[in-house]
């Protein structure tokens, strides 16, 4: 789900205040967010596009999600909408190349949107646990789907993915000598970055993509 973009018209306006705050309260920040302060999150995909990107890739490694989410817009269109999906059933989607589950979870989302079960248009007015709750009424989607959705998609401040593998390995590397951490040290860490939990967790996560190269 991440983009990164050098254009600081497409930075959250609330980046540069929070990446100040972090820099004066939290000392292994303020050694990360200069080596990474030409990129933020930005995206510009439609809520449904970004979620079944999400159902597609889960559990699969990028290149096979990749290589997933081609086939099924070869067939429902590079921008799918939910009634382009819903043209299909499961027999079809899985001749596409989508297993049986993610075929049903793919047609669930459309239902939801098609039906309007979901409120993206009220998203913006509602609170992050509620619109939580709204997309984990959707088969295949959980906590760490909807957390990466506020996070990639609606760019909310403040969210912590207490439950995302890259997050909590590059808090146990910078914060516990790569010790394993538990969710309440996690917690604790993170306390100290409120209220821009969001913007610390994408900079932890550089982090670890610079020890990657």
């Amino acid at each position: 789900m991440t983009q990164a973009t050098p254009q600081k018209a497409d930075k959250p306006d609330y980046w540069d205040e929070a990446v100040n705050y972090l820099m004066k309260r939290d000392r292994i920040l303020r050694k990360i967010i200069p080596h990474h302060d030409d990129v933020w999150l930005t995206s510009n995909k439609p809520a449904f596009v970004t979620l079944a990107r999400a159902l597609i890739g889960q559990q699969v490694s990028v290149q096979s999600a990749e290589t997933a989410w081609k086939k099924f817009t070869t067939l429902c269109g590079s921008r799918p909408s939910p009634a382009a999906v819903l043209e299909y059933d499961v027999e079809q989607l899985r001749a596409a190349g989508l297993s049986k589950r993610k075929s049903e979870y793919i047609l669930d989302l459309a239902v939801h949107f098609n039906e309007k079960k979901v409120h993206p248009a009220k998203w913006s007015k509602m609170g992050d646990e509620e619109i939580i709750a709204e997309l984990c009424s959707i088969r295949g989607i959980g906590r760490w789907t909807a957390d990466m959705f506020l996070i990639f998609n609606l760019h909310r401040p403040d969210v912590l993915p207490i439950d995302d593998q890259r997050l909590l390995k590059a808090i146990s590397m910078h914060y516990f000598s790569g010790e394993p951490v538990s969710r309440y040290e996690v917690r604790e860490v993170a306390q100290t970055w409120q209220p821009w939990r969001t913007v610390a967790t994408w900079y932890l996560w550089l982090s670890q993509d610079s020890v990657a190269k």
